[in-house]
C-alpha cells in the first residue's frame, strides 16, 4: 500500500523536559513509524496492536490461576456453611436422633427402668446428633484448614475458610460437649 504524503512537517510542539526544544515530524518519519522501523522492541510484533498485547495478557493470566482460586474459593465456602450446619444442627442428625428414640422405646417398652429409658430413649438420641453434628464439624475443619494451607489464594478465600475454620471449631467443641454430657447431663429418674 502505498502513501503519498507532502515534505511538510507537522505541528511544532514544545517539549518542556528540553527547554522548550521543538520536535517536528517529517513525512519519512511517518512512513517509517507506519511501516514500523521505528520500533526498538525486539519482542514487539507490528502486526499486534495494544489491544491484542492486552488481550493475551488477560488469557495468560486467567488461564492457570483462575480454576484454582475457583475451588479454593468453593471448598472455603463449603467449609463455612458445614461448620454453620454443625453448630445449627442437620436433618441427618434429626434422621437418626428419632432412629435412636424408637429403638429405645421398643428396647424398653416393656421391662425397662426408668434408667434404662432415659438412656436408651433420651440419651442415644442426644448422643447420635452429637455425633451427625461433631462429623460434620469434622469434615468442615479439614476442609478449612486444607484450603488455609495451600498458598497464594486471594484475601476473601482466607477469610472464608478461617470463618469456615472458627465455625467448625466451635461445632466439634459444642458436639464433644454434648456428646461426652458436659454441658448438660441426663436426667436422673425421680428428679
Amino acid at each position: 500500500m502505498d502513501i503519498k504524503t507532502t515534505e511538510k512537517t507537522g505541528p511544532a510542539g514544545r517539549d518542556e523536559k528540553d527547554g522548550g526544544a521543538a520536535e517536528t515530524a517529517t513525512a519519512g518519519d511517518l512512513d517509517g513509524a507506519l511501516d514500523g522501523d521505528l520500533t526498538d522492541d525486539p519482542d514487539t510484533d507490528p502486526a499486534d496492536g495494544p489491544e491484542d498485547d492486552l488481550e493475551d495478557g488477560l488469557e495468560d493470566e486467567a488461564a492457570a490461576p483462575a480454576g484454582k482460586e475457583t475451588g479454593a474459593g468453593a471448598a472455603a465456602v463449603v467449609s463455612a456453611a458445614l461448620g454453620a450446619v454443625a453448630l445449627t444442627g442437620t436433618w441427618t442428625g434429626k434422621v437418626v436422633s428419632e432412629r435412636e428414640t424408637l429403638v429405645g422405646q421398643i428396647k424398653t417398652s416393656g421391662s425397662g427402668t426408668p434408667a434404662q429409658q432415659i438412656s436408651e430413649i433420651y440419651g442415644d438420641a442426644w448422643h447420635s446428633t452429637a455425633l451427625v453434628n461433631g462429623a460434620f464439624a469434622l469434615v468442615a475443619l479439614i476442609v478449612a484448614v486444607a484450603v488455609l494451607l495451600l498458598p497464594r489464594h486471594p484475601s476473601w478465600v482466607r477469610a472464608v475458610a478461617t470463618a469456615g475454620a472458627v465455625l467448625a471449631g466451635l461445632g466439634l467443641l459444642l458436639s464433644i460437649g454434648t456428646y461426652f454430657d458436659l454441658f448438660l447431663s441426663l436426667p436422673t429418674a425421680g428428679s
